[in-house]
């Protein structure tokens, strides 16, 4: 539940930051973008006591991302 409740604050703090942008239209339902959905699992890692590694450039050449992420394209869905 920590994960969801960390999404939803990221998530509220994006829409107050671009309150006065088009970015996020009233009405509409929007997906949390996967950077900020992969930032909460990275903050949550140091609790179950795991560790991520940086990917390589060969390796994120390899898989077609960007080395700092996200880590799945716009067509994954989690």
């Amino acid at each position: 539940m920590s994960c969801s409740f960390s999404c939803q604050a990221l998530a509220q703090i994006e829409l107050w930051k671009n309150r006065e942008t088009t970015k996020y239209e009233n009405g509409k339902v929007y997906i949390l973008p996967k950077e900020l959905d992969e930032k909460v699992a990275r903050l949550h890692l140091p609790a179950m006591n795991a560790e991520l590694t940086e990917l390589s450039p060969g390796q994120s050449e390899y898989i077609d991302v960007k080395q700092a992420g996200p880590y799945k394209h716009d067509a994954y869905r989690y």
